[in-house]
């Protein structure tokens, strides 16, 4: 059972973030303040959602929320600053998009870099114990997904359509076969080690 909020005192925004571990794509981040009554009895970290559900509660939070936003930082820039700094860069610019200041962020994870002055909670599994992170989870992951699947009609031989850029067998053959696009993160050294010729 998700708990709602981490206390009561403080406007609370939950943080996540969606594809820090893909090969290709953008990493997404999602802000969200929910009211005190918010309640969804599917609402669950996104990874144990399927994605019929994902958009359903896609539409429930964006219609119940206090406040979301959601912001992504490309493959380019994954590739100048880091995956794990482009994952916080995204959440703060999901936070700055807000238009109600938190007083309190609780980040999914172990890690974060301190957004202004809002004192934040890292929470591991968060989004599988707090309502507010299990929200943005939702919001970064079916955002992400939309626009892998608006990608893959440029690159289909890719497969993001079903992989979402993640390196599944077919997206790693694909990659062997037709190198890696404008899209994929060069800096993940996803490309196959070449073998010398003797």
């Amino acid at each position: 059972m998700l708990q709602t909020f981490f206390q009561n005192k403080l406007i609370e925004a939950g943080c996540d973030e969606a594809g820090r571990g893909c090969y290709a794509g953008p990493v997404f981040a999602a802000s969200v303040i929910l009211p005190k009554n918010f309640f969804h009895p599917l609402l669950n970290d996104s990874k144990q959602v399927n994605e019929k559900k994902r958009n359903e509660l896609r539409s429930f939070i964006e219609q119940n929320a206090l406040d979301f936003a959601v912001s992504m930082i490309d493959n380019k820039e994954i590739d100048t600053i880091n995956i794990l700094k482009a994952s916080f860069k995204a959440m703060h610019k999901a936070i700055n998009k807000l238009k109600h200041t938190p007083q309190l962020l609780l980040i999914d994870g172990n890690r974060f870099i301190p957004y202004k002055k809002i004192p934040h909670h890292c929470i591991v599994k968060g989004d599988a114990k707090f309502a507010s992170i299990a929200a943005a989870s939702i919001l970064a992951k079916t955002y992400r997904d939309e626009y892998m699947q608006k990608i893959h009609k440029q690159f289909p031989e890719y497969d993001w359509i079903n992989n979402k850029g993640y390196g599944t067998l077919k997206h790693r053959k694909a990659i062997e076969q037709f190198g890696l696009s404008k899209y994929h993160r060069k800096s993940f050294n996803i490309l196959p080690l070449q073998l010398k010729l003797l």
